[in-house]
């Protein structure tokens, strides 16, 4: 289902002295982008279909790519005065390229952020519930119902075991 990533990065990110060293860069940049895509497509549809532990899966080969997509990404900003001259009409491609890239990426967080959200609207109701039901259900002196008091509350354990 998941690719591996194309290669490792490099340790320290250095500056594009050739074409043929931009032409490498660029293609391996363009391979990570897609094995990026691929990943984050899939994480998103998982998420949407609450299938959350299969999309935890993923996370190891994102990270991955996304440590290759920055360091390719960093030659390519420190070398930009170089790209400019060598290889004009790339650079534009890569740009609406990335533009396209970031939109995606947008989905996926809001996606990610609504699935964070209503895990975390459902384990307060949750928590509320039970803090309500182990509180003694008595009245106050103006004739209303009193509040669970928070020190009676219990803690709330999740078990990730299926």
């Amino acid at each position: 289902m998941t690719s591996a990533p194309p290669s490792t990065p490099d340790p320290l990110p250095r500056p594009i002295s050739s074409s043929l060293e931009a032409q490498d860069v660029i293609g391996h940049l363009a391979e990570v982008m897609d094995a990026l895509i691929n990943i984050v497509d899939q994480e998103t549809e998982l998420v949407r279909a609450g299938r959350l532990r299969e999309a935890a899966k993923l996370e190891p080969t994102k990270s991955q790519l996304a440590r290759l997509y920055v360091t390719d990404a960093t030659r390519l900003r420190i070398s930009r005065p170089y790209l400019a001259q060598a290889v004009p009409s790339v650079l534009t491609a890569l740009r609406d390229r990335h533009r396209n890239f970031q939109g995606m990426l947008q989905t996926n967080l809001t996606v990610l952020a609504t699935a964070h959200a209503v895990s975390e609207g459902i384990m307060r109701g949750l928590s509320q519930e039970i803090a309500r039901k182990a509180s003694p259900q008595t009245y106050g002196a103006t004739g209303r119902a009193n509040a669970p008091r928070p020190q009676l509350g219990q803690p709330l354990a999740v078990s990730r075991v299926s």
